[in-house]
Formats: structure tokens, sequence, C-alpha cells
């Protein structure tokens, strides 16, 4: 069985970009969210891995024995305000629901934007994906009226942000 207690959470790896690529659209289909302007067709989905060498951009893997089970990341989107990141690809496997691993990357998301230097990190994402919604809230993240930054994901129709 699956638990908090056997996954590993470890930085993103060349060889990981298939798995991941994968498991963002397949959860997006999942929704019915897979629309133009979401990274369900963005061309950077399929090479996570070198998009994440951006200096003040992370990219942590969940992992249990040798399976990846999703992941998530903080990126210094072009466009947002001086001390902004963007907490993006935060999608695991169904599997991987409901067990704690959510919350636990989104903690580890945050807790490395501070040590980086940013004062707040903004989020976009979906009415589609309700269950996502309500953690964020639970962290914090508040409601924004329209997006900031240049994302270029137009299909994305919610806008949060949390100050640190």
């Amino acid at each position: 069985m699956l638990t908090i207690s056997n996954i590993t959470i470890r930085p993103i790896q060349p060889s990981d970009n298939p798995a991941l690529a994968l498991i963002v659209r397949n959860t997006l289909a999942e929704f019915g969210a897979a629309n133009p302007g979401t990274v369900f067709f963005d061309p950077t989905t399929d090479a996570l891995f070198e998009l994440f060498q951006m200096p003040k951009s992370v990219y942590f893997v969940a992992e249990a024995d040798g399976r990846i089970l999703g992941g998530g990341g903080i990126f210094p989107t072009e466009g947002l305000p001086e001390g902004t990141c963007e907490l993006v690809k935060m999608y695991l496997l169904p599997e991987a629901r409901g067990i704690g691993l959510g919350r636990t990357l989104i903690e580890k998301c945050l807790v490395t934007a501070k040590e980086i230097g940013f004062q707040q990190v903004y989020l976009e994402t979906l009415d589609e994906l309700h269950l996502a919604l309500k953690i964020y809230a639970k962290f914090g993240f508040e409601y924004l009226k329209a997006p900031m930054g240049n994302t270029k994901h137009f299909g994305c129709g919610l806008w949060m942000l949390k100050k640190l």
C-alpha cells in the first residue's frame, strides 16, 4: 500500500521527462481539462528537466519503488512582479492522491521559494481541478481577479497568490 512514508521526494532528473509529461497530460485529460492554452499543449511539458535548469527554479519528483508518482515545482515566470515565483506542474497519479503527497510537495515548494528569496507565490489553475483548489486555499492562496505574468496559459481561468 502506498503511504507518504514510503515515498521519496527528490530533484528532477533528465530521465524523468517522459513519465512526468504523461502524468501531466493524463491528469488534465482525466479531469476534462486537456484544453488549448494549458500545459497539455505546452512543449515544455516534454522537457521539464531542461526547463527547470533556469536559475531560481526547482522541480521535485515524488517516487516510490522506482515509479514516478508525480511532482511539482516553482518557477520564476516571465513578467511576474519582483520577488514572485509561480507554483507549477503540480500533478499526481490517481493512486498518489489523498495520502498527503500533494500537501507535502506544496509545502516543500513554498519552503524552497522562501529560501531562494521569493516573497510570494502565484499559481494558475482550472475549475476542473477542484480537488487542488481546496488544498491551495488551505495553504492560504487567495483568488485574484486577473492573471499575472506571461505564462502563455490562456486556458487557465483561475489565478491565486500567497504571500510567504
